[in-house]
């Protein structure tokens, strides 16, 4: 996710019915189409930047792009090439080098793609890593949750082994382990936020920690506002709150710093296509502005909620 500095007051609330920003016309594979989209990044200019999962691309979704996106990585079906993706889980954009790195989960490796209009191929950063979530701090390291080793790794870019921040201690429900860590988010203390998958919780830990701060659900799965059912995207705000994609609740939560339970802030109307429900939600990101998009997986669409 972003390390995009975003102020969100705390009594914040959303509209509750989302607009499509893209896709949400159908499961396929033209421009104005999605299949399954699950990462998604959103930059300084509202550009949303999609890994479109069975499509094998990373399509990106300009502010005032109504019908169509646009291709910037992958797409030329599925495979290893060094032009191909398969079954992209998550993208972002490195300011620095101007260009997208991509968890190219199928393929097993993170690749780098220049967001030059020329660039027709990229360049693998990490390979023979099982990664589903990347995330980026303003230092300039990525950070890879590896869902076989139950792991989180802090790279250098061009380094290939990183260095372990989370879990590791094999699979497991400890505070110590992790059970398929998905998404991740970053803070300005280097504090790593995953998204422990099949744990039910999101859990935080402190940069050089041994084990981790269980900040969201960890009360089983359930529908309860204590309880998370296989979470996904995560964000943090510059309170410290936490917003997660509350993928089998159909519903995303918010969970102030220290709260023992959660508020759903949209969602939560079981799963369905309405403006006001979600199918399967997977990524989530904010805008600068604070405003809220979720990548509606089985509705094959993104949803913008503009904040209040």
């Amino acid at each position: 996710m972003s390390s995009l500095l975003v102020n969100i007051p705390v009594n914040a609330t959303w509209t509750q019915n989302g607009v499509t920003i893209a896709g949400g016309n159908g499961s396929g594979n033209a421009t104005n189409q999605l299949y399954s989209p699950e990462g998604l990044f959103v930059d300084d200019n509202q550009t949303v930047v999609i890994a479109d999962f069975k499509n094998h691309r990373i399509i990106q979704w300009k502010k005032d792009d109504t019908m169509n996106g646009q291709v910037v990585a992958g797409g030329k079906d599925q495979g290893n090439g060094l032009h191909q993706l398969n079954r992209p889980t998550d993208v972002l954009i490195d300011k620095e080098t101007d260009s997208l790195i991509i968890c190219d989960w199928g393929n097993h490796r993170v690749v780098r793609w220049s967001r030059r209009s020329s660039t027709t191929q990229g360049e693998i950063l990490i390979d023979n890593i099982n990664c589903l979530g990347l995330a980026m701090d303003e230092h300039g390291y990525l950070y890879v949750s590896d869902v076989a080793k139950h792991e989180v790794r802090r790279y250098q870019l061009g380094e290939k082994n990183g260095t372990l921040v989370a879990g590791g201690n094999g699979q497991g429900g400890g505070i110590n382990q992790l059970d398929y860590p998905t998404y991740l988010f970053v803070d300005e203390q280097q504090s790593v936020y995953v998204s422990d998958c099949n744990n039910h919780r999101v859990i935080k830990w402190n940069k050089g920690a041994k084990e981790g701060i269980v900040v969201a659900g960890g009360q089983g799965q359930g529908y309860a506002m204590t309880q998370l059912q296989y979470p996904y995207g995560i964000f943090v705000d510059t309170l410290g709150t936490l917003y997660a994609a509350d993928e089998v609740n159909h519903r995303v939560m918010r969970w102030t710093q220290g709260a023992t339970q959660g508020t759903v802030i949209v969602g939560g109307n079981n799963s369905g296509a309405g403006a006001n429900q979600f199918n399967f939600p997977l990524g989530l990101s904010f805008d600068r502005h604070g405003n809220l998009y979720v990548a509606d997986r089985d509705n094959h669409r993104v949803q913008r909620f503009s904040i209040k």
